[in-house]
Parts: C-alpha cells; sequence; structure tokens
C-alpha cells in the first residue's frame, strides 16, 4: 500500500505504447473492426464539438449492441452496421449520462486502484490536465505487474503466505457458467445480466475445460460472424489463436504469493479455482487481488462483491 501510495500513474505509463482514439462520429461497426486491427480492447471517444474526452467505447459495448438488436441469422443488425458512436451511446446511456472516469498522471498508483475498484471499471484513461491529452490506459493487468516487478525488492506482509480460504478472497456463490453447447447469444445474455467478464465452460461430469471471456467475443468482429449468434461457444473458440494455453486455475489452498505469481505470468485476468475433481469452486479476478493487496490493508471499504 505504500509502495502504491508512493508512486505516480505516470512511472507505469510505458516509454512506447499505442493509444486508439475514436471520434463520436465513427460508425461502430468501423470502430470495432479498428479495435480488432490495432489489437487493443477499448478506446477513449473524443467528441469533436466539446473538444474533450467524453467515454470509451470497450468490447462491452459490443456485447450490448449484439445482446440487445440480435433477432435471427437471417436478420442483418441495423443498429452495428449503420449507427455512430453518439448515436448508440444516447440510445445507451439515454439519461444516464456520466462524466468519464480519468486519472491524472501525477495522482499515485494507490489512487488509481481505488478508483478502478470503486467505480468497477477495468479500465482507467491516464489525461494530462494541462493539455487534455490521453497518455495511456491503466488496467488492473499493468498496475499488478508493475507491484509484482518490485515485490521481491519489499518486505512481504504475512498475508502473502496465507492460503484463499484463510483470506476469503475471490467469489465463491452463484457462480455464473456455461456448457460446451451453449449458444453464443445466451452466452451474451449471462455477460449482460450477470456483469461478469468472463464465463467458465463446464462438461457434463462438471469439470472446467475452457472459458469464454469478453475479450473472446471479439473474435466476432474479426470473423465477421456476429450475424450468427446461435452457434455454440465450441464452435465459436475453434477461431481462437493458437496461443491460447488453457484455462488457469489454482485452489483454495494455495498461498497469495503463489496466485499472484501465477496470474501475472499467465497474463490472465482471472483463475478458476477447482477443487480436486477439478470442478469450479470459484473465481479470483485481478480486481479481488489488488483490493486484497492494497485496499484492504489500508482500511479502504470492501468493494460489493462482483458478480462473477
Amino acid at each position: 500500500m505504500r509502495f502504491m501510495k508512493s508512486h505516480k500513474c505516470y512511472d507505469i505509463v510505458p516509454t512506447s505504447s499505442k493509444l486508439v482514439v475514436f471520434d463520436t462520429t465513427l460508425q461502430v461497426k468501423k470502430a470495432f473492426f479498428a479495435l480488432v486491427a490495432n489489437g487493443v480492447r477499448a478506446a477513449p471517444l473524443w467528441e469533436s464539438k466539446q473538444q474533450s474526452f467524453v467515454g470509451m467505447l470497450t468490447i462491452t459495448d459490443f456485447i450490448n449492441i449484439l445482446h440487445r438488436y440480435y433477432k435471427s441469422p437471417m436478420v442483418q443488425i441495423y443498429e452495428l452496421e449503420e449507427h455512430k458512436i453518439e448515436t448508440w451511446r444516447e440510445l445507451y446511456l439515454q439519461e444516464t449520462f456520466k462524466p468519464l472516469v480519468n486519472i491524472s498522471p501525477d495522482a499515485s498508483l494507490y489512487d488509481a486502484v481505488y478508483s478502478l475498484i470503486k467505480n468497477k471499471i477495468h479500465r482507467l484513461p491516464v489525461i494530462d490536465p494541462i493539455s487534455g491529452n490521453a497518455l495511456y490506459i491503466l488496467t488492473h493487468k499493468r498496475i499488478l505487474k508493475f507491484l509484482q516487478l518490485f515485490m521481491s525488492d519489499m518486505p512481504k506482509p504475512a498475508f502473502m503466505k496465507q492460503n484463499l480460504e484463510a483470506l476469503g478472497i475471490g467469489t465463491y456463490h452463484n457462480i455464473a457458467f456455461i456448457h460446451p453447447d451453449t449458444p453464443i447469444i445466451k452466452a451474451l445474455s449471462i455477460f449482460v445480466e450477470r456483469r461478469v467478464s468472463a464465463l467458465p465452460v463446464v462438461d457434463e461430469s462438471g469439470k472446467v475445460v475452457d472459458i469464454y471471456s469478453k475479450f473472446d467475443v471479439i473474435n466476432l468482429a474479426a470473423e465477421k460472424t456476429y450475424n450468427n449468434l446461435d452457434i455454440t461457444v465450441t464452435q465459436a473458440l475453434q477461431h481462437r489463436s493458437q496461443y491460447f494455453e488453457g484455462v488457469v486455475k489454482c485452489s483454495k489452498l494455495e498461498v497469495l504469493e503463489t496466485i499472484v505469481d501465477r496470474i501475472v505470468r499467465a497474463e490472465v485476468h482471472r483463475l478458476v479455482v477447482v477443487n480436486e475433481a477439478d470442478s469450479i469452486v470459484g473465481i479470483i479476478s485481478l480486481s479481488d487481488i489488488l483490493q486484497a493487496l492494497i485496499l484492504t490493508p489500508a482500511g479502504a471499504k470492501q468493494k460489493e462483491p462482483e458478480t462473477e
């Protein structure tokens, strides 16, 4: 916690990185294709009339559009094909326009973690207050990786040697999951209704065999196959890149130090907690870990459990 309070957001910004920005007058469809083409998951939105950043376009928007407007493979999704980003934002946000949550490069990393978890967001744009330029998009993943780089030089808090069960970190009730034959449209509904970022795929015997994350959904744009959402998750995942390592798992009896090491090394956003039979017991996410490492020791209020 002290380490995070003594480092600024600027310290974590790489010397060189790609930032894609969309004007709100861009067509939604082109914007999603541009996310895919640039290999990024989110982009700040620039409103020319106001000359300022007004929000973010993320994979969650893509999921919400598909979930809201998909009828059948025979009907083209007009809203995806024709709408501009500003039209989608007006329809979707209606009266709930909130100012863009962002952070200054001079703010502490502790403030960044607090803002990510308190606002229940996964991307925090770093915006220079003087020039108004967006410099970088901070994520849980980047922060934890940065912290882990320096962890070996820091005295280890005693709780790092405690296991998940003792610490009570993660979600263990009412876990959302799907089966290999679940249709994509059903998986999208669960993402929207349960507000989760990934769904473990469980076979008939209860074993965890795969995971379908929000990021996998962007492949529908990459493959231009979003017009048929009646296909199963297994069919959709056949197109996944050859780099997929499989589901990264852990046990409730493993210590926090091991868990942090594994999640950083695997570069994933969550671990699936399983028992000896490889059946799903719970989910531990990056925000659960950051909450435990930084906010809880600081006495910051526990976030409401994110329904996984």
